[in-house]
């Protein structure tokens, strides 16, 4: 691989994961909505001031204060990223670890506290471990298929001592889960199948607890 490729490569990667700034075709449209947006706003603001006095002015800037760092905050892609929003293209660009960061930054954003990515004990997958405010345990698996390997323990189903009982065991895959899959989750109990379509809606904004279970 040439040194462009590889830097280019790099810069994806850098970029999927948050850590690289945008380039300037993706602020260009954000920026003119912006020019557009603030432009309607004086002229209703001046409007207002001709039609009602000073108190609309006012008021508008108030709301204003308040809606535009969140509008910000949701809309420019690091920002947004960080905060747990991702589009169907930044998912699609995302490797393994990549897209653990990603759930991990979600789960955040649905007030989940998450513990630091680990591998499992071959080196190979990559899996995440969560708690909500509930105490309820989460366990997250990356996996192209639900199916345990072959050198994969069963998964205890005993909570610890102190806990609130079995932890809720959730397997993320960017595609679509086969019916063997399916029945595989059903088998086990306590497992979500999390596919493309429900990922892309969480990524989104829509919270886990209101995501239908890929079945």
């Amino acid at each position: 691989m040439s040194g462009r490729a590889q830097r280019r490569r790099t810069i994806r990667r850098l970029r999927a994961e948050g850590l690289y700034g945008p380039a300037l075709r993706e602020v260009l449209p954000a920026l003119a909505a912006v020019v557009v947006i603030l432009c309607a706003v004086v002229a209703g603001l001046a409007v207002g001031y001709r039609e009602a006095g000073i108190g609309v002015p006012l008021g508008g800037l108030a709301l204003l204060a308040v809606a535009a760092p969140a509008a910000i905050r949701r809309h420019r892609p690091l920002a947004r990223r960080r905060h747990g929003f991702y589009t169907p293209e930044e998912l699609a660009e995302l490797d393994t670890e990549g897209l653990a960061l990603a759930v991990s930054r979600m789960l955040r954003r649905d007030g989940w506290r998450v513990l630091p990515p680990q591998r499992t004990a071959d080196r190979v997958r990559v899996c995440l471990r969560a708690r909500d405010g509930r105490g309820q345990r989460l366990e997250v698996a990356f996996r192209p298929v639900a199916e345990p390997l072959p050198d994969e323990e069963a998964p205890s189903r005993a909570g610890r001592p102190g806990g609130s009982g079995p932890p809720l065991r959730l397997v993320v895959h960017r595609g679509a889960f086969s019916r063997r899959d399916v029945q595989w989750a059903r088998r086990q109990g306590g497992v979500r199948l999390i596919d493309g379509s429900c990922l892309r809606r969480w990524a989104h904004g829509t919270p886990l607890n209101e995501l239908s279970d890929s079945r």
